[in-house]
């Protein structure tokens, strides 16, 4: 992982993109969510009481298998 960034770089993210890195964005509550370098900044989830404040190059997570859907009822 990389240091934090200050919100005002993100433009910059396009270089520090590499294969296998997402981004990880913060807000000053201490929320964040992972996204790719896009251009503007992806639309806030709704429950966010303010704006991102800092991002930072993460490894991307490993996907995660769900269990299987049950059989349907007779």
């Amino acid at each position: 992982m990389s240091d934090w960034v200050a919100i005002e770089h993100w433009p910059d993210c396009a270089r520090m993109e590499r294969p296998g890195i997402v981004f990880e964005l913060r807000n000053k509550e201490g929320q964040s969510l992972f996204t790719p370098c896009v251009q503007p900044l992806p639309e806030m989830p709704f429950d966010w009481a303010s704006p991102p404040k800092s991002f930072r190059a993460v490894a991307e997570p490993e996907p995660v298998h769900s269990a299987p859907l049950p059989k349907p009822l007779p």
